[in-house]
């Protein structure tokens, strides 16, 4: 786990990813990434490289595209037509 939150904090200074941290769901423990990338297989690449998802415990991760995204420093539309 101390890799996978090193590989995920230099994406974020890198800009590859604007938060990412774990999830308090009593049902099932899980984190969250919103990432930067400029498409589809941007995003597999990021996911397939990280220690936790090539660790033989049985981690994943899903792709959920985002076709906006609003933070405070304004709106970014995946698609701007």
């Amino acid at each position: 786990m101390m890799e996978h939150v090193a590989y995920w904090t230099a994406l974020v200074e890198e800009g590859k990813v604007v938060a990412f941290g774990p999830v308090a769901d009593p049902s099932y423990p899980y984190g969250i990434g919103i990432i930067v990338a400029a498409d589809l297989a941007a995003a597999e690449a990021l996911r397939d490289a990280d220690p936790a998802v090539r660790s033989p415990y049985g981690f994943r991760a899903e792709i959920a595209p985002m076709p906006a995204l609003v933070t405070a420093a304004g709106r970014e539309n995946a698609d701007p037509a």
